[in-house]
């Protein structure tokens, strides 16, 4: 059953590459610091919002250190419109304190190292060890890697470190980096979570939850 399984991920692969050739992170960002605080900050958010309030924090803040001594208040007020901002601003400030005093003012560059910070667990470290220092050492499970791995039947676990368990054992491991951006990608253009577009998609011959969506859209 498994070796059928990756036979159809091969396919789903190669179809949605070719359907979303130019799949790329949607953050921007310059270094690996700004990849962790922009991660951190898009949780819960959109990433074209977080985009719009790291264009001005990226300005200000531009050293750990620099994080690592503000106010709390001012940097909640600055980050407020990511949502969950009280939170988010501890963290921020933990972590940045936490990698002067135990990483010299690095960002670290190992999953075990990562997710001992503040507010990172293993989607925020997988993203920063794969796009900003080309590690690859999981899978970054976000909302629309979740919602198309089960619709599509890859996994049918709700947690996202059981989910990137399953995938891990489908997926080939060069495929990994690619594949959350493609999934990502798909969701945002395709499978919405609401009303998924399933008469579109490249991948309903290979979906076995189309029927059900095409039963229930009727289209």
């Amino acid at each position: 059953m498994q070796n059928k399984q990756k036979s159809i991920v091969e396919e789903i692969i190669k179809l949605l590459k070719k359907e979303h050739p130019d799949a790329k992170p949607a953050l921007n960002f310059n270094n690996p610091l700004e990849l962790l605080i922009a991660t951190i900050l898009s949780a819960q958010c959109t990433d074209e919002r977080t985009n719009r309030v790291t264009k001005n924090l990226f300005k200000k803040y531009r050293s750990v250190r620099d994080y690592a001594k503000t106010n709390l208040k001012i940097l909640e007020k600055e980050i407020k419109q990511t949502g969950f901002y009280k939170n988010k601003a501890k963290n921020i400030i933990s972590a940045c304190q936490e990698i002067i005093e135990r990483f010299k003012e690095k960002v670290p560059t190992t999953m075990k190292e990562l997710t001992t910070l503040s507010g990172v667990g293993r989607k925020t470290a997988n993203i920063v060890l794969t796009f900003a220092f080309g590690k690859i050492e999981g899978i970054a499970i976000d909302t629309h890697v979740r919602r198309l791995s089960q619709r599509l039947g890859l996994s049918k676990n709700n947690n996202p470190d059981k989910i990137e368990e399953d995938l891990m054992r489908l997926i080939p491991k060069k495929h990994w980096g690619d594949f959350s951006l493609l999934l990502i990608e798909h969701g945002r253009k395709i499978c919405l979570a609401r009303r998924p577009f399933c008469e579109k998609c490249v991948l309903k011959h290979l979906c076995p939850s189309f029927n059900y969506f095409k039963r229930l859209f009727k289209f």
